[in-house]
């Protein structure tokens, strides 16, 4: 199917010898000569990101907004109308622990301002809930190490092939250099899939036919380090959190990263399905426990109705979300705004 990648073995020499049952792996560059992947023609009107999140995130808006309209519109605040409210935010991912800190805030709010009538409502909701996600917003800053690991972690399914080639084209876009490491060496494609976001950003992918991931990713690390390289990007085997064998092997490679370059990995990034609603917090906490979970990528929220699932996470693990994906677009996917985040949840 990819008869168009003409690779190369080339013997990567790591500065500690390496096991002989490792399988070597090789490097698949990108030649000018090759035929470009083909590209989705752009729109001759390009939209705003901001425009695009607001769509994107149109179906989570349309289960929280409704019904938030019809509570708003008009009467007395009392307690029926918290116990609706609660009601709604529930039903819409955010999480029991969240929406009590939501409730408990709110109530202060309307008891200090002196709030009486449900119309003032949204606007105090829209602040708090800002409140409970601005601590999250934290940039990746990947200018701190050379070259700057990041290694990918999550569950099949979750975006983490589709994830790795945006990074890719977002940190060229940043004026780095950057090397993908295709440890993934389980699932079927995953190795093709990356050399085809490889083709698309003109990056070099490492690979191997099969083996241990680790040596794959050791590999990688030790060519970026000899090629002066600006950022790696290491893929892992998507897997279950409950599959505490496979857990463990993905805990490995985090260790052999540390023999290849100390102190790295330096960003550990956990992609997240958005439509997985609550069961992303469940994610969260069994792959932070294992691996110190460093970051968060909320993938596919353009095709769920439970984006409110990043308030859940906030209050259950607050790690920084890195960045958001709302479209399969190569620019869909970008830091995480909590302020953009908001306005396009009630605006």
């Amino acid at each position: 199917m990819f008869d168009f990648f003409k690779k190369k073995p080339v013997e990567i020499a790591p500065p500690n010898p390496q096991p002989s049952a490792e399988p070597t792996t090789e490097v698949v560059p990108v030649s000018a000569s090759e035929p470009a992947v083909e590209e989705k023609p752009e729109a001759v009107e390009k939209v705003s990101f901001s425009q695009r999140l607001k769509q994107g995130l149109s179906k989570t808006r349309q289960q929280l907004g409704s019904q938030l309209n019809s509570l708003f519109g008009g009467g007395k605040i009392d307690a029926d109308t918290y116990e609706e409210l609660e009601t709604i935010l529930l039903t819409s991912d955010i999480g029991v622990a969240a929406t009590q800190r939501l409730l408990e805030s709110l109530k202060k709010r309307v008891k200090r301002e002196n709030l009486e009538d449900t119309s003032a409502l949204k606007q105090a909701l829209k602040a708090e809930l800002l409140a409970v996600l601005t601590p999250l917003e934290k940039p990746l800053q990947t200018n701190t190490h050379a070259p700057f690991v990041i290694m990918l972690a999550g569950v099949n399914g979750a975006g983490k092939t589709t994830t790795i080639g945006k990074l890719a084209k977002l940190f060229q876009a940043q004026g780095n250099s950057v090397l993908i490491a295709a440890g993934d060496t389980f699932r079927a494609a995953a190795r093709e899939q990356l050399q085809v976001w490889g083709e698309r950003n003109n990056v070099t992918v490492i690979a191997s036919e099969g083996g241990d991931p680790a040596a794959v990713i050791f590999d990688a690390v030790n060519s970026a380090i000899a090629k002066k390289i600006d950022i790696v990007i290491a893929d892992t085997a998507g897997r279950l959190p409950t599959q505490m064998h496979l857990m463990d092997e993905i805990k490995k490679v985090q260790r052999v990263i540390g023999k290849a370059l100390p102190d790295a990995p330096h960003e550990i990034l956990l992609v997240i399905d958005a439509n997985t609603g609550q069961n992303a917090v469940s994610q969260v906490k069994a792959f932070d426990d294992a691996l110190g979970v460093t970051g968060l990528v909320l993938s596919k929220l353009d095709g769920t109705a439970k984006g409110g699932v990043i308030a859940a996470i906030a209050e259950a693990r607050p790690i920084p979300i890195r960045y958001i994906g709302i479209g399969e677009a190569i620019d869909d996917l970008r830091p995480f705004s909590a302020q953009e985040f908001t306005d396009a949840l009630f605006d």
